[in-house]
């Protein structure tokens, strides 16, 4: 969620902000297998699942921080970090969707402008522009998701916590996804204004 922002860049990989990322990335695969492990009648291991989660927020957190902090913003990084973002959010969906805690029409929703995402990406690309930075209101949607997941997975059970994160759950994602959309349309918007300007230099 934190974009590695800096005038001063290296062109180092084996930073402690990347392999930060690098971790949260190996995570996700992990993490699908704690989430899903009630599916395929294994023990249930959701404690695990959270976790996880909270493991790659902190490091979510402290990536872009060390980043900027010691001079070690990289291109590398400013894919990782939002790769990783995106990861955790498309495994999470896959996971809680297939559990039935998340309905098929939010999962939809939330694919449905990252298929968005893709397609403006491919169109920069082909045009030779790489992806614009994340801005801090992706970045707040984001932030939102990461922290309605874990609520929405502690809330499948019976009990007074269970009710309670289910309530802060969905109020974090129905926030989450609203600011999900509004970003992408910036986003989209954005690239559109780029190649408007680019036909009209040419």
């Amino acid at each position: 969620m934190e974009v590695q922002e800096s005038g001063v860049q290296t062109h180092r990989i084996l930073t402690i902000p990347n392999i930060l990322s690098m971790a949260r990335l190996a995570g996700v695969p992990v993490f699908l297998w704690l989430v899903l492990s009630p599916v395929f009648d294994g023990p249930n291991l959701d404690g695990w699942a959270l976790l996880v989660l909270a493991a790659s927020g902190v490091s979510d957190y402290l990536d872009g921080k060390l980043a900027r902090r010691w001079n070690q913003v990289s291109a590398l990084g400013r894919v990782l970090d939002p790769a990783a973002d995106r990861l955790y959010i498309l495994s999470t969906l896959v996971g809680l969707t297939w559990r039935e805690i998340l309905p098929i029409w939010l999962t939809a929703l939330l694919l449905a402008r990252e298929l968005m995402l893709l397609v403006t990406v491919f169109v920069l690309d082909r045009h030779g522009y790489a992806p614009p930075q994340v801005n801090y209101l992706g970045k707040a949607a984001t932030f939102n998701l990461m922290y309605a997941f874990p609520l929405l997975l502690l809330s499948d059970g019976s009990s007074w916590v269970a009710s309670l994160a289910a309530i802060f759950g969905w109020a974090f994602a129905g926030w989450g996804t609203a600011l999900y959309w509004w970003a992408g349309i910036l986003y989209v918007v954005q690239v559109r204004r780029l190649l408007r300007a680019d036909a009209t230099a040419d």
